[in-house]
């Protein structure tokens, strides 16, 4: 009889395409991957897997069972929990992804609250900005993810995936205490052109984002520095290096030397479930 720990070892690697990444799947070591596979093929009495290059790739056995695995394994699965259904019980693992700020700000409330509804569940949770989490969704490594796109700038969301708006999240500009505009009731993104601005990365969704709606206000951003979490974007704005924008949702509190200043225009975030 086949086991099922050696056919979702199986399913790991059909999906991720590499023993590194199906270790990384499973939350176990390569060398457990590779020793649940070699006791698979004695099992079934057939290679399941050929060198390729420095990795390995699946036999035409070994995609034939890897198809079957996803299929027993969603079985498997469905069995536990109409089981369970019958007994008042929601069980099985859920895989939540969440981009940073979504994390902090959502999570630690909506867990502790699906906890006490559902003890018998278990839930696994990952930061992962919003068009990998989308993509780990489809792979089937998360079963929902907690994205966000911008008012101007929405996020691409293939067919057949589900989408539904959790809430808008505000944006302000965060500057220096010292800044001209500090005290103000609000201002708008054109108000601060001759600023430094903090910002992401190159290839980030939120750069492209923070580029694309300075231009449109006329303003040619000169982006002094980049940093992937607001904590440090905030830290360097303490530190009078210039300004960024500030979602409110799992913000916190400001550091010392720091306002945070409405944006006229109500710059917002859409934040939202895909499954």
């Amino acid at each position: 009889m086949l086991n099922l720990e050696r056919l979702r070892t199986l399913d790991a690697l059909a999906r991720h395409g590499s023993v590194s990444g199906a270790a990384d799947g499973l939350h176990v070591t390569t060398s457990a991957v590779s020793q649940q596979l070699a006791k698979l093929e004695r099992e079934v009495g057939q290679r399941l897997l050929a060198r390729n290059g420095r990795g390995v790739r699946l036999t035409d056995a070994g995609r034939l069972l890897a198809e079957h695995a996803a299929r027993i394994l969603s079985q498997v699965e469905l069995a536990q929990s109409d089981l369970e259904a019958q007994r008042g019980q929601v069980v099985g693992e859920l895989r939540l992804a969440a981009f940073p700020t979504g994390a902090r700000g959502l999570f630690p409330a909506a867990l502790c609250h699906l906890r006490a509804r559902h003890p018998a569940l278990g839930v696994t949770t990952a930061e992962v900005e919003p068009a990998p989490a989308v993509r780990a969704v489809l792979r089937g490594d998360a079963d929902l993810a907690v994205v966000l796109d911008w008012y101007n700038k929405p996020l691409p969301v293939p067919e057949g995936l589900v989408r539904a708006p959790l809430l808008d999240d505000p944006v302000d500009v965060a500057l220096p205490a010292t800044h001209p505009h500090a005290d103000r009731a609000d201002a708008g993104l054109e108000d601060f052109a001759a600023d430094d601005w903090i910002s992401w990365g190159d290839d980030e969704f939120c750069h492209e984002w923070l580029l694309d709606t300075l231009r449109s206000k006329g303003v040619e951003p000169r982006v002094a520095h980049r940093a992937q979490e607001h904590a440090t974007q905030l830290a360097l704005v303490a530190a009078g290096l210039g300004v960024c924008v500030a979602p409110r949702l799992g913000r916190g509190p400001l550091p010392a030397g720091v306002r945070a200043v409405p944006v006229r225009q109500a710059v917002r975030r859409h934040v939202y479930a895909v499954w």
